[in-house]
């Protein structure tokens, strides 16, 4: 491998037979995938500019290009789907997940396109729509982007979305429960029903604990001091006290440390994409390579 190679040989024969010009696409054929997807790769590694990726991967503008086309038509978000398929075909999805957040600040170079003030939970509905806010909101700590994601019980990414900075992480919640479906290689339809969800206190409500009950899906979220006191003035008509598995909420840091990965991608932990869409693709991309990185060990 040379120095710049971000890919093994058996990486890459995984997921090369679905990429788009390998699976019967007409027209003029791509120039080397191995290459582009690799240089598109480096350059969220090293969070550089397009135009300063390295010649030997070929012309940034067609890193640029592949990257916004993969991101826009689904292909990142299909390549993800199979490997998930994949995994658990052979069992190796823990299905005690993982629920969480993590606000990244947004780079200059990503914010000097003209927003509407709406938010972007709606554009979640479709995943290729890009949002009128772009998903850049105005936090505490100046403009930025949520990443939300649930992830299996070894902390790798089952579902990927992208918010403005400054929303709730709650209302977030059952639009990812929503697009967790992964693909059974076989009769069956696609599982969308963890054994249980791992959340902090941000996603206690009534709304999401009904949620999961109404599933049969075990709760282990804690509840805030704010919510307890609420619920013992009302006394009788407050409800049952909220019970969880003090231990097994332990196993929540997997999500934490699932962040910890993702970051360590320079062009993820600093938002330098203008668009919401090929941001999001550069994390859903980071989580392929997780996925790869697990399978081929």
């Amino acid at each position: 491998m040379t120095r710049d190679a971000v890919l093994t040989d058996a990486q890459w024969d995984q997921i090369r037979p679905l990429l788009p010009s390998s699976a019967g696409r007409r027209g003029r054929p791509f120039r080397d995938d191995r290459r582009v997807i690799e240089g598109i790769i480096w350059r969220y590694r090293v969070g550089t500019p397009w135009r300063d990726v390295p010649g030997s991967f070929g012309p940034w503008q067609t890193l640029w290009k592949r990257h916004r086309r993969y991101s826009g038509d689904g292909t990142w978000d299909r390549i993800h789907a199979e490997l998930l398929a994949d995994a658990d075909a052979v069992d190796e999805i823990d299905w005690a997940v993982s629920v969480d957040s993590t606000v990244n600040r947004a780079h200059q170079h990503a914010t000097n396109l003209s927003r509407e003030t709406q938010g972007a939970l709606s554009s979640y509905k479709n995943l290729r729509a890009e949002p009128r806010d772009h998903a850049i909101g105005r936090s505490r700590g100046g403009l930025s982007t949520k990443i939300h994601q649930l992830v299996d019980g070894r902390g790798l990414p089952l579902v990927v979305l992208v918010g403005a900075g400054q929303a709730g992480d709650s209302p977030m919640f059952p639009v990812l429960m929503d697009h967790l479906r992964v693909a059974r290689r076989g009769p069956g339809r696609p599982r969308s029903r963890p054994d249980r969800v791992r959340g902090d206190k941000a996603y206690s409500s009534r709304a999401i604990r009904h949620h999961l009950r109404s599933r049969g899906i075990v709760s282990v979220i804690p509840e805030p001091s704010d919510q307890r006191g609420h619920r013992k003035r009302r006394g009788a008509k407050g409800g049952r006290p909220v019970g969880y598995d003090y231990d097994d909420y332990k196993g929540r840091n997997v999500v934490e440390r699932s962040f910890n990965e993702t970051k360590q991608w320079r062009g993820l932990a600093t938002r330098y994409d203008k668009l919401a869409l090929t941001y999001r693709g550069g994390v859903v991309l980071r989580a392929i390579t997780l996925w790869l990185k697990a399978s081929t060990r």
